[in-house]
């Protein structure tokens, strides 16, 4: 599986951005998928990830009410929808791939279960 993540851009402060993370391969639909981000000098962190039918749903508490994450397995694609975007949340998002159906619980928030990586996408929120 290949992941391709476009969307982030520069944005003022209360904005909202919408990024798209698009996989190649049949396999798609069978993969739990999950976003993170890395901000400068700080460690990769989770912030959503949802099952295979994107039934089930988590968030890092730092983004519930403000993310939301979906997909559409027709397209190969999975998004995290920002508003109310906050200069703590200037990071390089990345779109990653689980080849469990489900978020594993305990674990989903952990990047090293993940097994495919996209390049990132810069999200820059201006105050």
């Amino acid at each position: 599986v290949q992941l391709q993540a476009s969307g982030g851009g520069l944005v003022q402060a209360g904005g909202s951005l919408r990024l798209s993370c698009a996989a190649s391969g049949r396999t798609f639909s069978r993969y739990a998928m999950g976003w993170f981000r890395q901000a400068p000098g700080k460690e990769r962190e989770f912030v959503a990830a949802n099952s295979w039918s994107g039934g089930s749903t988590y968030y890092a508490d730092s983004v519930k009410g403000r993310f939301t994450i979906s997909r559409d397995n027709a397209k190969n694609t999975v998004y995290l929808q920002m508003n109310s975007l906050k200069p703590e949340d200037t990071a390089v998002y990345y779109c990653a791939a689980d080849k469990s159906p489900y978020p594993r619980v305990p674990g989903y928030s952990d990047y090293a279960v993940y097994d495919y990586w996209g390049q990132g996408t810069q999200v820059t929120v201006s105050s």
